[in-house]
Formats: C-alpha cells, sequence, structure tokens
C-alpha cells in the first residue's frame, strides 16, 4: 500500500503544472519586450534575473587558466598552450570567481564586492613549499551586481628548481565569509 502511495503521488505530481522559474519567466518577460521595441528593457530584465540568480549561487570558481600575458577584459585572455614555464618567468592565471557577495557601497546607490586572493605552492605530494595569504586585494564598485569579474594574479617563481608544481589560489568572499580554491598544476623546464 505504501509504494502505491508514493507513485500515485509522483503519478500526481508529475502530472500537475511544470514551473519555469524566475530565470525562465524572465526570458519570457525580456522576449515580449524585445518584440515590443524595448530592448533595453529586455536586457535590463535579463541582467536582473542572472544578478539575482547568482547572488544566490555558492562560492566557486568558473575558470582558472595560465595565459601568456594580462588579459584585455572579461574573457579576452590568450590561454598558454601548455603549463610549461621557463626558468624565471613568471605565472600569470586568469580566474573568474563565480557567486561573489555583494553589499551598498559608501556612494549612495553603488554597491561592492570584495574578495582576497591566498597563494600555496605545492609539490606533486601535497607539501606546501611556498605561500602568501592576501596576496591579491580586489573591489569592485559599481550599480548592478556584475557578473563578468575576474582577477589576473601573476607569481613569480624565479629560482625555484625544474620540476612539477601546483599553485593553490584559495579566493576569500570578504563580504560573504566564504572561500573557493581552484588548482593549477604546471612545470618549471629544466634549463637548455
Amino acid at each position: 500500500m505504501k509504494r502505491l502511495m508514493i507513485c500515485t503521488a509522483a503519478a500526481a505530481f508529475l502530472a500537475g503544472p511544470v514551473l519555469a522559474g524566475p530565470l525562465a519567466d524572465a526570458a519570457k518577460k525580456a522576449e515580449e519586450q524585445a518584440a515590443a521595441g524595448d530592448v533595453l528593457g529586455a536586457h535590463e530584465t535579463l541582467r536582473e534575473a542572472v544578478s539575482v540568480f547568482s547572488a544566490n549561487l555558492p562560492f566557486t570558481i568558473g575558470k582558472a587558466v595560465f595565459v601568456t600575458s594580462d588579459p584585455k577584459g572579461y574573457a579576452m585572455y590568450t590561454p598558454k598552450d601548455a603549463p610549461v614555464f621557463k626558468a624565471g618567468e613568471s605565472l600569470v592565471s586568469y580566474v573568474e570567481p563565480i557567486g561573489l557577495t555583494w553589499k551598498p557601497a559608501a556612494t549612495a546607490g553603488q554597491i561592492e564586492t570584495h574578495f582576497t586572493v591566498d597563494f600555496d605552492i605545492l609539490n606533486p605530494e601535497g607539501q606546501v613549499l611556498a605561500s602568501q595569504k592576501a596576496f591579491g586585494d580586489f573591489t569592485f564598485t559599481g550599480y548592478v551586481r556584475n557578473q563578468e569579474i575576474y582577477s589576473t594574479l601573476t607569481i613569480d617563481v624565479s629560482g625555484a628548481p625544474a620540476g612539477d608544481y601546483v599553485v593553490r589560489y584559495h579566493f576569500n568572499d570578504i563580504n560573504g565569509n566564504r572561500t573557493a580554491s581552484v588548482d593549477q598544476k604546471f612545470t618549471i623546464a629544466a634549463a637548455n
């Protein structure tokens, strides 16, 4: 009898109306706005919906790649072909944090997010060889919860012997008191 009740409840649930959710509702509204010629309204509807959705995501790292030089902007970078560095070459990482916490800023109407970055350099066995707290300190202030945030992190590993390593970045969402980490494996090539 218990199994039949569960199956009946599941069938009733599946037969009921499907709720699209706030993002789908916003997309529908934006499509209607755009069709009516309100392109700016449509854009703002979608931006606000993504902003609200992102504010409820767990804090995490979306992308972390070694790059050949400082990025020109969000997603505007040239990835390094392989994570192999010459002796004396700096590590340059492009990293996108997701789910940052925003709070009111000092200027009326503005909001801000603030995060710091720590790093550890580890050997393949996981032993910490070097580390630094608050290596990076980033504050973004504006009128919307911008989702296109990235950091460029440069570490000088001059003097490290040839071999395999891991750089572990710890991102600290100061406003939300949360931390997210990401590892990037790399190799320092032997000098020729």
